[in-house]
């Protein structure tokens, strides 16, 4: 018999293997499959942040947008299976993605980008997600290993602020070739939460492609002079005390606030500043995986 069309969750099952030290055929099937998708895409690259609202998914979907634009196969999967907002900064509010028969088919923006979240997997959008850990590390791995991605030359994961499940659930499917950015802004308070993701990344063994600090500073639209609303160059001074590379400095502008509302990202308008530093922020990111590569 067919099986129903629409998204079906399927419980995580534990790694851990059967008292005869075998795992079922069920199991070995679905490891293979998960292992041949990854093998179809070049590139993974995970963003992380060690807190919200720093702006790391405007990040994500920015650097996303970036590759498409540069002429890149790319794809984003969204794993903030609680909070998900890359649809909305991507044009894609009110769409919902298909599955069919244990096949998920990820949307596409108009500018060649594939979309998976749960944000276009639910029907209502005021569905409250409450699940443990089990789940979403299964939702996780189905997202990988169900969905239609094909050969890719980029995958951003935009991972849930912190160092909990969905960061280490991604980490270890995707291994420790894997690299991060971390997303932070110029606060103090901020930093700290920074310095736990560093940690994190060089515990589970994913090496660090490098920092972004995201509103930076504001310039003002009408003397155009720069206003520091923070401590301006906190990240970058964290990346040189930790030897990390610096990946570059954001702006705030109206224009990328207004950008994430309207889902059309900021990188797509070649004549602001904003879009133009995160375009470059991609040309190195590209530059530094390719002659490592990872």
């Amino acid at each position: 018999m067919a099986e129903k069309e629409g998204f079906q969750h399927k419980e995580g099952k534990s790694s851990v293997k059967k008292e005869n030290g075998n795992i079922s055929e069920t199991e070995k099937r679905e490891q293979e499959t998960l292992e041949k998708q990854l093998s179809q895409i070049k590139h993974k690259v995970i963003v992380l942040s060690g807190k919200g609202g720093v702006g790391k998914s405007t990040v994500a979907v920015n650097l996303a947008t970036a590759a498409s634009m540069a002429g890149k196969s790319a794809g984003l999967m969204d794993i903030d299976i609680h909070g998900p907002t890359t649809p909305a900064m991507l044009g894609l509010t009110g769409k919902m993605a298909r599955a069919f028969q244990s096949t998920i088919y990820p949307l596409e923006t108009a500018w060649g980008l594939k979309v998976i979240s749960m944000g276009i997997l639910l029907k209502n959008k005021a569905t409250a997600v409450i699940w443990r850990g089990p789940m979403k590390m299964g939702v996780i791995r189905q997202f990988i290993r169900d969905t239609q991605w094909g050969d890719m030359d980029y995958l951003f994961v935009d991972c849930p602020p912190g160092t909990g499940d969905e960061p280490l659930t991604i980490a270890q499917l995707l291994g420790k070739s894997c690299p991060a950015v971390i997303v932070g802004s110029p606060q103090n308070v901020v930093i700290d939460a920074v310095r736990k993701s560093i940690t994190f990344c060089r515990k589970v063994g994913l090496p660090i492609l490098g920092l972004i600090e995201n509103m930076s500073n504001l310039h003002c639209p009408h003397c155009q002079k720069e206003i520091e609303l923070y401590s301006k160059d906190r990240v970058k001074e964290l990346a040189e005390e930790e030897n990390i590379p610096f990946l570059g400095a954001i702006p705030i502008s109206p224009e990328t606030a207004a950008s994430a509302d309207t889902g059309r990202p900021i990188v797509l308008d070649s004549e602001n500043n904003a879009g133009e530093i995160l375009r470059q922020i991609f040309t190195r990111m590209d530059d530094v995986i390719g002659d490592r590569g990872m």
